[in-house]
């Protein structure tokens, strides 16, 4: 088992993060971000979700630095923040300072 080195590691980070993507809504937002940007009405369309519920995940994600939105016009569009996630082959992975999770 690994240690985890507190130098390295932002433990109030870190618990943010790790609550931010453990939410299966949330999980599957940042799923559907893989393949590039989107508004929250294609995001609630493609999960099938209310809008309302979407835009308060987006803000959980956008809270912990998981997303980022960029407004374009009267449209907000959201994307993965490559400092936090980044694709490797399939598997998407949460870069949290001293340690990475590996999803998929």
């Amino acid at each position: 088992m690994a240690k985890l080195n507190s130098k390295n590691l932002d433990i109030e980070k870190t618990s943010r993060l790790l609550k931010a993507v453990s939410d299966p809504d949330r999980l599957r937002l940042v799923l559907q971000l893989r393949e590039g940007k989107k508004n929250v009405s294609t995001l609630a369309n493609a999960l099938g979700a209310e809008i309302v519920n979407i835009s308060h995940h987006l803000g959980v994600l956008r809270g912990s630095k998981v997303v980022r939105d960029e407004k374009v016009g009267r449209f907000v569009f959201y994307t993965l923040n490559p400092d936090v996630i980044s694709m490797d082959g399939g598997a998407l992975q949460v870069h949290m300072g001293g340690c990475r999770l590996i999803i998929g």
